[in-house]
């Protein structure tokens, strides 16, 4: 029998503890006390939960992950927990499970508690060789001292409760319907890096704290103090010109946990079910005196072993680098969410493409993207639409179709991820969700071969989503049915390849039609016979270049109005979450390769490192999440940790350092450094299947000292500007390259 099958036997138990929408109740803990007649090993423990469970056994922690079991549509999907558990002695023992609301109970996104089930449910069942018992009537419940626990809201804990937590009381049996059950095998949230907080001084009744990384993650704190004091910590990303913590950007997150003291010698605390967004935080003491010990900011987000590393001669680049890694780590948790700090925190599809790329190189993501494209697939709808995030909440009741370039990370992602990894289950998995929504897209957004056609849908998604020319609005000047168009266009151009990787010959063919067509179909509808695109943003002379769908006539022309875009008052960046992450590589592709470095090492507003200057140790939302002279931006959406504009990462590894795929999986590589502006070294490595590799170039005069390092089983080949491409084997290179004369190896 699968063991699924066997937990199945098990029933739903909950407690009477329900809340509201807008209320909170203390979390439940049920405990079953048994007894073993004889020592026993071997014994597998089998639960789950609608919240988050704590579960103990004689009162030891049996999991390092947080918030198990995770975050899935848990209307469709719910993860299973599979503990072996250690040789347990003849006699009595007792299991506890407390739970938190997470996301199936707290509240999500924007809407009110109770999204998924009014109250948190556990099923579990602890088998051994000649015995088990399951989740039932049996089982009995009392409410612990976290009298309040949101992933948005923050938590409460009266540890004065922990000294007599109250008679135990039967546990209901629920008959809630149970959703699919799967083994969890993905990705757990860990405790990663501590940072110790440094106290920056007092504002009125609160002591300000600076950790100096932005994180997402939660305080640890050691105290002593009066029985019924209180501790009130808040969070926030950044300080106001006073040093007191910007809070508005936070919305409706409250972001506020409480510690009760019981006033023994000394206390230790760190919430269980929530975390928040934030790199400053304030201690407020209400109620009686308590010193604090230590203060510490603990990193929490999924286990991803780190892959890639880069660096340079220009510091800020190299903080710019470290950045890009904070805003995958902050946002890696769960689900690839933009952002973690306000009552958003959501699974959105547009950002996620565009970054899979550059957060694929940084940190091993294949098992963490896996599971999200099963959440992606699951929030699909039956007529093969594919919303902005996922899993899908229903958050801001947007349309059911997430528009260009979110929707099509459906298409995009598994492409991606297959590049990077080799791994084909990427296509084969998800081959049938992309035919279904490029089905969607021609039913109810395509009239001839122009998707988001204005005469067939009224939404047409995002746009360049906070593209600085928008006029005051967050959507860009570009068209919509250009942006639909191209990336329709590019969806049809790799499902030909993956038709092709997976043998299906008929339908490569009808794919490479599709694909010609809609280039044709761009090129009457959006371009000028010289090759200026309507409107002629930046981010329409992006795509029409990137994803080839100009002719060979009209590209210099639309070069020609990119550039002179960029250079207008600049140069400056004018694109927003769909054009950015290709302009830098479009520059290059076009001879415009100091234009490109320009623009990366651009310190003014608008650009990659004006963050940077100002302390960002994140990448923001916006270019201008604060300025010196108007302050900050819409408090309505300024995340200071967003990852979307990190995509230049791709760019600084690839280009700058020189170290990109040749072929999926990194069996084959093309070393191709583009050194330019005031750079005169860089580096990247990798830790790919086969081993270690890596790049180091420095630049003295017109020669190119090179340090490669191949391991076996990859090969790999040279690529330098106005040379022959050089075939390398396995091995250490040091080799000296005169772009200008003769070599030295």
């Amino acid at each position: 029998m699968n063991c699924l099958d066997e937990l199945r036997s098990a029933q739903w138990i909950e407690s009477d503890l329900v809340g509201s929408p807008f209320q909170g109740v203390p979390a439940p803990v049920f405990r079953k006390r048994f007894h073993l007649p004889k020592d026993v090993e071997g014994a597998e423990l089998l639960w789950t939960c609608m919240g988050l469970g704590d579960i103990r056994l004689d009162g030891r922690p049996l999991h390092s992950g947080q918030f198990l079991p995770g975050w899935t549509d848990l209307r469709k999907r719910l993860r299973v927990m599979r503990v072996q558990l250690p040789a347990l002695s003849e006699g009595e023992h007792c299991l506890e499970a407390t739970l938190g609301d997470g996301w199936a109970v707290g509240h999500v996104a924007v809407k009110p508690r109770q999204h998924d089930s009014d109250r948190v449910r556990f099923l579990a069942r602890l088998s051994w060789e000649g015995g088990s018992l399951q989740t039932d009537e049996s089982w009995e419940w009392y409410p612990s001292a976290i009298l309040a626990n949101d992933l948005l809201m923050g938590e409460d804990l009266d540890a004065r409760l922990l000294e007599n937590p109250g008679p135990a009381r039967p546990v209901r049996l629920s008959s809630v319907a149970t959703p699919q059950l799967q083994l969890h095998e993905d990705p757990v949230v860990l405790r990663q890096e501590c940072f110790p907080c440094q106290e920056l001084g007092v504002q009125g009744t609160q002591r300000i704290y600076d950790l100096g990384q932005n994180i997402s993650g939660r305080l640890r704190l050691r105290v002593r103090g009066d029985r019924g004091a209180t501790l009130i910590l808040r969070h926030a990303e950044v300080l106001h010109a006073d040093g007191s913590l910007y809070l508005d950007n936070l919305r409706g997150a409250r972001a506020t946990d409480r510690y009760t003291l019981a006033g023994r010698e000394e206390e230790e605390w760190e919430p269980s079910f929530t975390f928040h967004g934030f790199r400053y935080a304030s201690v407020e003491i209400v109620g009686g005196d308590a010193e604090i010990l230590d203060l510490q900011g603990i990193a929490l987000y999924s286990d991803m072993p780190r892959r890639g590393e880069f660096s340079c001669s220009h510091p800020l680049l190299n903080q710019l680098f470290q950045n890009i890694v904070w805003g995958q780590n902050g946002n890696f948790l769960e689900v690839p969410t933009d952002c973690p700090q306000r009552d958003e925190r959501l699974g959105w599809t547009g950002d996620a493409q565009v970054f899979a790329a550059t957060a694929a190189f940084i940190r091993d993501v294949v098992p963490f993207f896996k599971k999200w494209l099963t959440d992606l697939r699951d929030s699909q709808t039956e007529d093969g639409a594919i919303p902005c995030f996922a899993p899908n909440t229903g958050a801001f009741t947007l349309h059911p179709y997430g528009g260009p370039a979110w929707s099509d990370a459906m298409v995009l992602i598994p492409w991606y991820l297959y590049e990077s990894s080799g791994d084909l289950s990427f296509v084969e998995d998800n081959y049938e969700a992309m035919t279904r929504y490029m089905t969607y897209l021609q039913q109810e957004t395509v009239l001839q071969h122009i998707c988001c056609h204005p005469d067939r849908t009224d939404w047409a998604g995002f746009g360049d989503w906070l593209a600085l020319d928008g006029s005051g609005n967050s959507f860009g000047n570009t068209p919509k049915d250009l942006i639909g168009t191209a990336f329709y266009a590019r969806n049809a151009e790799l499902l030909r390849r993956m038709a092709v990787l997976l043998n299906k010959k008929e339908e490569a063919s009808l794919w490479a039609e599709l694909h010609s067509e809609v280039r044709k179909a761009f090129q009457f509808r959006f371009l000028t016979p010289e090759g200026l695109p309507t409107g002629a943003t930046q981010t329409a002379c992006i795509l029409a270049l990137h994803f080839n769908l100009v002719s060979e006539g009209q590209r210099p022309g639309c070069v020609r109005e990119l550039v002179r875009r960029i250079r207008k008052d600049g140069p400056k960046i004018g694109t927003g979450f769909v054009g950015t992450p290709y302009l830098l590589q479009v520059l290059e592709d076009h001879g415009e390769l100091e234009l490109a470095y320009a623009l990366l090492e651009r310190e003014e507003f608008p650009s990659w490192l004006f963050p940077v200057t100002q302390g960002a140790t994140t990448i923001w939302e916006r270019w201008d999440g604060w300025h010196p002279e108007r302050g900050f931006q819409n408090k309505g959406m300024n995340s200071f940790n967003h990852y979307a504009y990190g995509a230049v990462g791709q760019w600084m590894v690839e280009s700058v350092a020189g170290l990109a795929p040749e072929e999926p999986g990194y069996t084959r590589i093309r070393f191709k450094p583009r050194p330019g502006g005031s750079l005169s070294e860089a580096s990247a490595s990798l830790e790919a299947p086969a081993g270690r590799i890596s790049i180091h170039w420095q630049r003295k005069d017109t020669q190119l000292q090179l340090n490669l390092e191949l391991p076996e089983g990859c090969s790999g080949i040279l690529d330098l500007p106005g040379r022959e491409v050089e075939e390398l084997q396995p091995g250490a290179h040091q080799l000296t390259r005169n772009l200008e004369g003769n070599d030295h190896r």
